[in-house]
């Protein structure tokens, strides 16, 4: 045989020991060879040689052939263990391979050790690869039961055959449900039958596979699956079986569509950024270019009254146009800086709406479309508490898109109360709006239209602001639309009113300016020259006595020496600003009336102002109707 064997031979008779080796040698057994003639040796040696096979006599003087076979059974189980023994009786044979002997020899018939020793090895050696290949079964079993993921076994038809702990774990079956079925029972049905078949043809032809599945769980929730499925082949390499590892990759795949959804996103927000920065400079020129163009032929002095006029006419059109589009990236921007506030006080809701349809009356006219106000309740009980910048803006974004994009038919707008609630509605006969764009157009820089051909100007950003604004007053907006046939926006904001509160009348201002005179003083503080004749124009018709200051050192001064009626302080002035010359007056005129007049307008400004004394507040640009009404409101309280 090709193999040496290590023989370990425990006997106290020299002669014995070589007539054994001699039969070994005579059969050509290859062996390497141990003699031990007592237990101290035969023990040393067990434990320090890696014996394959052990010969032993069954009696020695002072250790037995059946206390080194307990030895041996209780160390090393594994190693075959032979008496050659020339005493022993057949009921000590028997005995010793009760205990464990593999074999016992005679010595008066030697020729049979051979054959023992080629047995006991073979039958050893068979046995360690028993073992060897059982401990490597058991360690890929627990390797199997123990992942972490999914692993399944089928028959070459696709039938399960076998699930471990981790399947089951995760798709909510019992090893009884899912034995004898196919994992077609994991199927959510997303997968074409394209796609199985060539999963099918690659397996076959003996390759491995690997890809995705979206599988359903027992109790219908779908899962990603990162899946390896491979043919188990037998030794003559057919295959018998199919091996399918799966690993649960949901949340990555969730993470991985989030990042995807984040970066188109991301894109289509840059895309909306761009297209915005080209319209709102499409946008702004557009008005810029009338104001200058026409600005500078106004300077021709053989042209007539009614050109002038008309030029005088676009150039305010122009500058009201950039002024709304001016203010409305300062809304946006406030809005997101998160420094937009209500300031809510009593205002009479029929009224603002009254004003609001007359401002767009004249643009329905020259439209030839009907602009109709509805209001719920009666001009006597209509005192609501608002904050009214805000709910103007937001009616006027409104009415304004119903106007632009109806150009036949009408609009429609008003209120009614429902749940407690201001519900107010802008209906109309215009364009519409695609159903996939009625979440987008809410958003910032969106339109409905969005190409270079467009044919409604405007900056994208009005009803993301009315939105916003909404939100802040407590309600919220919405819209229907049919696309081709109108669209009707509404908005709701909490009914809040003031029991028991009297509805005054508003006095005209006629009424009003009765009550000014000549003696009546208003000081202007305000050093740009052009802003001075503007506001001295508006006021022309009044019977104010109207003097100048040049700065805040000039106004304190002015209302120190002079009687002053009331003030307008610009805020932005030179050696003293507007802030600080009002804290000076109301030092020694504590109920004179100022009026902070700014380009500022943010509330932040307001607020400023009216902490440092100021008793109202106008924006620039300063509308001739709005400045006058809070002139005469003051005039008259003081």
């Amino acid at each position: 045989m090709g193999n040496v064997i290590k023989i370990l031979h425990l006997e106290d008779n020299p002669k014995d020991s070589q007539l054994v080796q001699s039969v070994l040698k005579r059969a050509n057994v290859t062996y390497d060879y141990y003699f031990a003639d007592n237990e101290n040796d035969f023990i040393s040696l067990i434990n320090n040689q890696d014996i394959d096979i052990i010969l032993s006599d069954y009696h020695l003087p002072d250790y037995s052939g059946a206390e080194a076979l307990l030895y041996t059974q209780s160390n090393f189980p594994n190693i075959p263990f032979v008496f050659v023994s020339g005493t022993m009786g057949e009921d000590a044979a028997i005995e010793s391979l009760l205990n464990g002997a593999t074999d016992y020899v005679l010595k008066n018939r030697l020729e049979r050790l051979p054959q023992a020793v080629h047995r006991a090895f073979n039958e050893a050696q068979e046995q360690k690869a028993r073992q060897r290949a059982e401990k490597e079964l058991r360690k890929l079993s627990r390797a199997v039961e123990q992942s972490p993921n999914s692993i399944f076994i089928t028959d070459i038809n696709g039938i399960i055959e076998y699930v471990n702990p981790t399947t089951l774990k995760l798709t909510g079956y019992t090893s009884e449900e899912l034995i004898g079925q196919t994992p077609g029972i994991f199927s959510s049905g997303e997968k074409s039958k394209e796609e199985y078949s060539l999963l099918w043809k690659i397996i076959k032809a003996g390759k491995e596979w690997k890809g995705e599945f979206h599988n359903k769980k027992k109790n219908g929730e779908l899962f990603w699956e990162s899946a390896t499925i491979s043919p188990i082949l037998n030794d003559n390499d057919e295959i018998t079986h199919y091996v399918s590892i799966n690993e649960d990759v949901t949340e990555s795949k969730k993470l991985t569509m989030e990042l995807i959804e984040a970066k188109e996103k991301a894109e289509e927000s840059d895309r909306l950024k761009t297209a915005f920065l080209h319209n709102i400079s499409h946008e702004i020129r557009t008005p810029m270019n009338a104001i200058i163009g026409f600005s500078g032929l106004l300077h021709d002095p053989n042209m007539n009254f009614e050109k002038r006029k008309q030029f005088t006419d676009i150039i305010v059109q122009s500058s009201t146009q950039l002024l709304s589009i001016i203010t409305d990236i300062v809304d946006i921007a406030t809005i997101e800086a998160g420094q937009e506030k209500i300031h809510e006080s009593e205002i009479k809701l029929n009224s603002i709406l009254k004003l609001i349809h007359e401002q767009f009356m004249l643009k329905a006219k020259k439209q030839q479309v009907p602009l109709n106000l509805k209001t719920f309740l009666s001009d006597y009980d209509d005192i609501v508490i608002s904050d009214e910048t805000k709910l103007v803006q937001i009616l006027t974004n409104l009415v304004g898109n119903a106007l632009k994009f109806t150009q036949q038919g009408y609009v429609n707008f008003g209120y009614t109360i429902k749940n407690n609630e201001l519900e107010f509605f802008v209906d109309d006969t215009g364009i519409g709006v695609n159903p996939e764009m009625h979440e987008e157009i809410f958003k910032r820089f969106r339109q409905v239209e969005n190409t270079m051909a467009r044919k409604f100007g405007g900056s994208g950003l009005g009803l993301s602001i009315s939105k916003a604004y909404v939100e802040l007053l407590g309600g919220k907006m919405w819209l229907t639309s049919e696309l081709g046939k109108g669209s009707t926006f509404y908005f709701t904001i909490p009914l809040k009113r003031l029991k028991n509160k009297q509805v005054s009348e508003k006095q005209n201002h006629d009424e009003f300016n009765n009550k000014i005179n000549d003696h009546n003083t208003l000081l202007v503080a305000e050093d740009e020259d052009s802003n001075f004749m503007l506001i001295e124009e508006q006021l022309t018709h009044l019977n104010f006595n109207i003097i100048r200051a040049l700065n805040g050192v000039d106004a304190v001064g002015i209302c120190k020496s002079r009687d002053v009626d009331l003030v307008l302080m610009d805020i932005k002035m030179p050696l003293l600003d507007g802030y600080e010359a009002t804290r000076q007056i109301r030092h020694f005129k504590p109920t004179l009336p100022i009026i902070a007049q700014t380009a500022y307008s943010t509330d932040n400004d307001k607020n400023r102002a009216f902490a440092c004394g100021c008793t109202d507040f106008i924006s620039k640009p300063i509308k001739q109707e709005l400045l006058i009404s809070k002139i005469i409101a003051l005039i008259n309280k003081s």
